[in-house]
């Protein structure tokens, strides 16, 4: 059987549609592969693993209930822009260290209004000014892939013995992994860390300048920067205003389009936000425009 983190946020929300598994065996899992992991990885900077698990408690109630939502029990990482209420949110700033929020981001709103359930606060570039998720007051985010080189190898040459095998020696070449930190990209660099190394089923991110697609693009994950005014800016750290976009990154474009979908809204708060339906982007995929 596949690990419960493994699963991408399509297959979890069926699992747990037919009750193959509980959300709180889903966070469970979670919380157990970030406290396994993140000390190496440093994506989350902030770990709330009883919010978590009451979450997902309010989540097992709704699903047995029948009124899931369209994110029930799926376990998140949230950007530290963020503004989550009562949940630390910095930046990733010592300027706003201790920084509390009394409000909640729309775009989180909308998440834990479709059930999603929080796991904590990603690391990334300091007030999102950075390219790498080296300047995180936090330290920085390690990617979790290795480099792979082909090395020589030189093989032993052997003598003939009784009834023994005579190797003429000479070299091969062998795969090995670099042990050679790699950096994740950035801004969103532990958005797209926490995604690939399997410690959230997908994450929030923001873009002003290609802080979704590159860290996206550095880990092998799927990010979206969605059309300005999709998805609404109040509620986040704002590194340019006129620019920054909220947006997912997820594992596949399946689950991309899940998260944008429940992110995406109007909202009187941000008067840049655009007043047009949602799409159902997950019902668009493979289709012809």
């Amino acid at each position: 059987m596949t690990k419960l983190t493994e699963l991408t946020i399509a297959e979890a929300r069926d699992g747990l549609a037919k009750k193959s598994f509980s959300a709180d065996e889903l966070a469970r899992a979670h919380v157990d592969a970030i406290e396994a992991a993140n000390d190496a990885l440093n994506a989350f900077i902030l770990k709330t693993p009883e919010r978590a698990l009451e979450m997902a408690a309010a989540s097992d109630k709704r699903l047995k209930q029948g009124e899931a939502g369209a994110l029930e029990g799926i376990p998140l990482g949230i950007k530290d822009l963020f503004c989550t209420k009562g949940v630390r949110t910095t930046a990733c700033s010592h300027i706003l260290d201790g920084f509390t929020p009394t409000y909640e981001s729309t775009v989180t709103a909308n998440l834990w209004a479709a059930g999603a359930v929080l796991l904590g606060k990603l690391n990334n570039d300091e007030f999102a000014m950075g390219s790498s998720n080296e300047t995180s007051y936090y330290g920085p985010v390690i990617n979790p892939w290795r480099r792979s080189r082909l090395d020589t190898v030189v093989m032993p040459t052997t003598h003939q013995g009784d009834g023994g095998f005579v190797s003429a020696g000479g070299t091969r070449t062998a795969r090995s992994l670099d042990n050679a930190q790699l950096v994740p990209g950035g801004s969103s660099g532990g958005s797209a860390t926490a995604v690939s190394a399997f410690l959230c089923a997908g994450a929030t991110a923001t873009d002003t300048g290609g802080s979704i697609r590159q860290p996206a693009a550095f880990t092998g994950t799927v990010g979206i920067k969605p059309t300005y005014g999709r998805c609404s800016r109040w509620g986040i750290v704002a590194f340019a205003s006129s620019l920054d976009q909220a947006g997912p990154i997820a594992r596949d474009v399946r689950d991309a389009a899940i998260l944008l979908r429940s992110m995406a809204s109007v909202d009187p708060k941000d008067t840049t936000s655009v007043a047009r339906p949602v799409p159902d982007y997950e019902a668009a995929i493979g289709k012809p425009k």
